[in-house]
């Protein structure tokens, strides 16, 4: 069989040209998909990262707060007050409250019991209730009214919201022989103030907290001692209440709320 001749000469170079020129379109060609490939990589990512960036600096620059931001702050900065605050902050020293004719009078601290669990610093009655809706702790204290007749323990249930102690004010008794456990402190005008020495329990609900206060008589006498139409004594009931209410409403004053979200100033 005749075999063709090798391309030489002119016609060699023309075909290597063309081939050349093909290769070199070819070339361009993906180059110019890779650049267009990259430049769109590149957008997107300057995109996502525009958006990124102005989306972090709407949520960390300074704006007025919300009303429902305002009301988080006021629940979160009562409910951490009784952790938050000394023992002496949640127990002041002196508690006003009014005595015979609206006389204003202050009740003394004798002293604070240290924090205990919520079955052991009430009566089981109270324990139940306060155990089913996640009672934390206990606190109490012991006062002593002015005139050094009465004693007064106030016990701060704290509860793990507000809801859980809109449930427990719901389910309490009001049966007024059972509350708080009194705490006597030897060596002072409360070393007689025990169970039997209580003469009525109350309790009042502040956010988060239930708040029990129970009273009886500095010289040790017993409720079974007092005739009936004495416990509801003019003095020394209204100043228990009064001074189990004034410890309520410390805990529970609304704070001041900043106006914006990185302080006084947007």
């Amino acid at each position: 069989m005749r075999a063709w001749p090798p391309a030489t000469g002119a016609k060699a170079t023309a075909v290597r040209e063309r081939a050349e020129a093909a290769a070199l379109r070819q070339g361009v060609r993906y180059r110019t998909i890779f650049r267009a490939l990259l430049a769109g990589i590149i957008a997107l990512s300057a995109v996502i990262v525009l958006t990124g960036t102005v989306g972090l600096f709407s949520e960390t620059r300074a704006r007025p707060l919300t009303v429902a931001e305002q009301n988080r702050y006021k629940q979160e900065e009562i409910a951490r007050r009784w952790q938050a605050w000394p023992a002496t902050g949640v127990f002041p020293e002196e508690v006003k409250y009014l005595g015979l004719e609206k006389a204003t009078q202050y009740a003394r601290r004798v002293g604070i019991a240290p924090q205990a669990g919520c079955d052991k610093a009430v009566d089981q009655a109270v324990a139940g209730v306060l155990a089913e809706f996640g009672c934390v702790a206990v606190l109490r204290a012991t006062y002593v009214d002015q005139t050094a007749s009465f004693v007064i323990t106030v016990g701060v249930a704290v509860l793990k919201d507000e809801e859980a102690r809109a449930s427990v004010t719901e389910q309490l008794t009001l049966d007024d022989r059972v509350g708080v456990l009194p705490v006597a402190f030897p060596g002072t005008v409360s070393e007689r103030f025990g169970v039997e020495q209580r003469q009525r329990n109350a309790w009042v609900g502040a956010g988060p907290y239930v708040v029990f206060s129970t009273a009886g008589y500095v010289d040790g006498r017993t409720r079974a001692a007092v005739p009936t139409e004495e416990i509801l004594h003019s003095e020394l009931w209204p100043a228990a209440k009064s001074i189990g209410n004034q410890i309520a409403y410390f805990l529970a004053d609304p704070p001041a709320v900043p106006p914006c979200t990185q302080g006084n100033v947007c």
